[in-house]
């Protein structure tokens, strides 16, 4: 019986992409409640690259957008799985965003920590000029 009940808990237990997708849903719902029909500042990250884009969710349209896939990014010839690349691609969506007439902002992490790479993106954005 005790061989029954450990195998019940590894089939119950969420596997990490699982638990990645509930954190975000749960931070999405949780932003769309409070934004009051805000533009969302959308960071993703992979364990090579990071993206960012301002999405309207009313029309359902990416305003802005900037990752480390950029042309003028990839010219550098730096990698974008640091923190510098990370406050490189947050100054250039905010600086785009400005450019765009957009000030204000809901930051949207997603899934991930607000730490490390996504943290200096948001800080970044911030000294760009982008307000959240």
């Amino acid at each position: 019986t005790q061989r029954r009940q450990e195998e019940v808990r590894i089939d119950n237990m969420l596997s990490t992409r699982e638990m990645f997708e509930r954190r975000r849903q749960r931070n999405r719902a949780s932003l769309k409640k409070n934004a009051n029909g805000q533009l969302r500042l959308s960071v993703h990250r992979t364990s090579q690259h990071i993206y960012a884009q301002i999405i309207d969710d009313a029309k359902g349209e990416t305003l802005v957008a900037a990752s480390t896939l950029d042309a003028d990014f990839k010219k550098a010839g730096k990698t974008g799985a640091d923190i510098p690349a990370a406050t490189a691609i947050g100054k250039a969506v905010g600086e785009r965003a400005l450019k765009k007439g957009l000030k204000t902002v809901v930051f949207d992490r997603g899934g991930f920590m607000y730490h490390g790479r996504v943290k200096a993106l948001a800080e970044a954005a911030r000294e760009a000029g982008l307000e959240f």
